[in-house]
């Protein structure tokens, strides 16, 4: 995961450099291509090693996303337009600008919340753009952000936010509340782990506990197997329910694969095919969790597929799904 020259891929990749560039999570090797297909929940195509746990970037946010819809079938979260200020206490959401933001407004990307947390500002994800012809040339360079709602930006510190926010919520270790709510239940492995920070460490109830993050974008993130990976969007292609028991709430798939205000591809940290940037040839219902390297939970409703592939070429990821649904439909 690191380059010749010693810097991380993340930090080549996206432009980085100075204080808020360093690694301060575990970073992973990574393993080769991988992948799983899925139709009518049946396996019928996989390559590669698909036990093998690797990073998996920023699918980790879909998780997270999932753990919401969790908090709000526990009640912990009882309006997603109540300021996350209402429930969570400290100073990462106190100040007069961030005590307006929303669970709403985290969980679409645009809660332009603002500050420092475990060491890293949220001026550093500034400009910052992704995908396939990404320019990150101004990426880092301070931006006047605006009201609450107002923007979309790809900013892993305000993930990192909201991850730390659901952690004061549930008050568990979250890979915990992962593992026994809907890891155990759908049958995954033991082999996966959600890392955090060296610096992401707090205090709750007197309990010492680790704020996990939304992707390894500094190091850390979850660490999985293409076939806990296809379980999981399994799990989720039957609308958050597993063996006729409903497991996250009935309508909570349905609001997180809804298009933004401020971003029409972009949904409860899923990526959607609908909008200005929809793609034709795939169906308008199918949506994903996609994470740098090519990893990918692709969810085709309409063909009852679901797709996982682990260092695919990301320019090449539409076509092979084009590819897929060709195959399944002949």
């Amino acid at each position: 995961m690191y380059h010749a020259d010693g810097r991380y891929a993340g930090s080549a990749e996206w432009n980085e450099s100075g204080p808020w560039a360093e690694v301060v999570g575990p970073v992973t090797e990574r393993g080769g291509p991988a992948g799983v297909i899925l139709h009518r929940g049946e396996r019928v195509a996989e390559w590669g090693d698909t036990s093998r746990p690797d990073m998996t970037f920023s699918i980790a946010k879909s998780y997270l996303s999932v753990l919401a819809g969790i908090a709000v079938q526990d009640n912990l979260i009882t309006d997603l337009d109540e300021p996350v200020s209402a429930t969570v206490a400290g100073p990462h959401f106190s100040s007069e600008h961030n005590r307006a933001i929303t669970w709403r407004h985290m969980l679409q990307m645009n809660s332009e919340w603002r500050g420092e947390l475990f060491g890293k500002d949220d001026q550093i994800d500034h400009f910052r753009q992704i995908g396939v012809g990404a320019d990150n040339s101004r990426k880092g360079q301070l931006r006047q952000v605006g009201r609450p709602g107002s923007y979309y930006e790809y900013n892993d510190v305000r993930v990192n936010a909201l991850a730390y926010a659901l952690l004061c919520r549930f008050r568990r270790p979250l890979p915990d509340v992962l593992r026994e709510r809907i890891m155990g239940p759908i049958g995954a492995s033991d082999g996966w782990r959600w890392d955090g920070y060296s610096t992401s460490w707090v205090e709750i109830d007197g309990q010492r506990m680790q704020s996990v993050t939304g992707g390894g974008h500094w190091g850390g993130g979850l660490v999985i197997s293409a076939d806990d990976h296809a379980r999981f969007g399994l799990f989720i292609s039957q609308n958050g329910r597993w063996d006729g028991r409903q497991i996250l709430p009935e309508d909570w798939m349905a609001q997180s694969v809804s298009p933004t205000p401020t971003l029409d591809k972009y949904g409860f940290l899923w990526w959607l095919n609908r909008g200005v940037d929809a793609n034709p040839n795939l169906p308008s219902n199918a949506f994903s969790a996609l994470g740098a390297g090519g990893h990918c939970i692709w969810i085709n409703p309409e063909d009852d597929i679901v797709a996982v592939t682990r260092w695919l070429d990301p320019a090449k990821t539409q076509s092979f799904q084009e590819t897929l649904i060709a195959a399944i439909r002949s």
